[in-house]
C-alpha cells in the first residue's frame, strides 16, 4: 500500500534544521511577524539605504518606537546600518537574507 492509498499524503518537505540556525532561523520569522518590522523591510526595499528619518516619516510611530523596531531587525539578520556622520543609513542584510532563504528553501 502506498502512503496515498493510505490516506497519508506524501512528505513534501524536510525539517533539517535545528540548534543555532533553528534558533536564528525562529528569531528571524519572530521579527517579521510584527506588523510594524514587516512595514520597515517592505519599505526597505523600496528605499535601500534609507536614513531612520525616512522609517519615521513612513511610520505611524514616534522615532523611539521605530529604533526599537530597527534594533530588533539588526539583530535578527534582517537589516545593517551603515553610520554616516548623526544619521544611519539603513538597506537589507543580503546576505543573511540569502542564508534565510536557502534554509527556507531546503526545508520547503
Amino acid at each position: 500500500m502506498t502512503q496515498i492509498d493510505s490516506g497519508i499524503p506524501a512528505q513534501c518537505c524536510t525539517l533539517n534544521v535545528s540548534g543555532k540556525s533553528q534558533q536564528r532561523l525562529v528569531n528571524m520569522f519572530k521579527a517579521l511577524g510584527n506588523p510594524i518590522r514587516f512595514e520597515i523591510i517592505k519599505f526597505l526595499v523600496t528605499h535601500p539605504g534609507c536614513i531612520t528619518g525616512d522609517i519615521v516619516d513612513h511610520l505611524p510611530i514616534a522615532q523611539a518606537t521605530v529604533s526599537q523596531h530597527l534594533k530588533v531587525l539588526r539583530d535578527t539578520g534582517w537589516i545593517s546600518g551603515i553610520i554616516e556622520g548623526t544619521s544611519t543609513c539603513y538597506h537589507l542584510d543580503e546576505k543573511n537574507i540569502g542564508w534565510f532563504r536557502k534554509i527556507v528553501n531546503d526545508i520547503f
